[in-house]
């Protein structure tokens, strides 16, 4: 398995380690509003569902701009669900990113990136994927931030933590 892959198991593990211990909690926390990061829990959480989803997209071969144009409608239906319905969400976008990583046996394939915001740019599929990881490793840290504002642990997903988790 090579490391973007690996880091991309760890990133669904870390995911499902956050939405497990969401579903421990009492079932308002995952909705409350409160003033930080995002407005919620459950704002943050379908954000990185959209931005995983929209990378997808880009790697698959859709341009970046049209893939940002499908991301109101990829939050919208995000934020509508309950916790276990976004997780249902995450396991069938986890499978298509299998899927994809099945079909493109050469992750270290060069694409040109057109970010709108940032320019033209030759990217890895391998670095689009290391993206995905770092971008949700971010806002779990926004999370388990926002978690302990309103009074509640949050959950360990160091990627350290991932390397004994066939272990347990």
């Amino acid at each position: 398995m090579s490391n973007a892959v690996t880091m991309y198991e760890y990133h669904v593990w870390a995911n499902q380690r956050m939405l497990n211990l969401l579903k421990e909690l009492p079932q308002d926390v995952y909705k409350q509003e409160i003033v930080s990061i995002f407005p919620s829990v459950s704002k943050a959480m379908a954000h990185i569902y959209t931005v995983d989803s929209s990378w997808l997209e880009i790697a698959s071969g859709t341009e970046m701009k049209e893939a940002m144009k499908l991301t109101e409608q990829v939050t919208e239906e995000a934020e509508r669900q309950s916790i276990e319905g976004l997780e249902a969400m995450f396991a069938a976008l986890s499978e298509q990113y299998r899927a994809f990583f099945r079909q493109q046996a050469d992750l270290e394939k060069t694409i040109v990136l057109d970010n709108p915001y940032a320019g033209i740019r030759e990217t890895r599929l391998s670095e689009i994927v290391m993206q995905v990881v770092n971008h949700g490793t971010y806002h779990r840290g926004n999370i388990s931030a926002m978690l302990r504002q309103m009074g509640h642990a949050s959950v360990m997903t160091e990627y350290a933590l991932f390397w004994y988790q066939d272990q347990a």
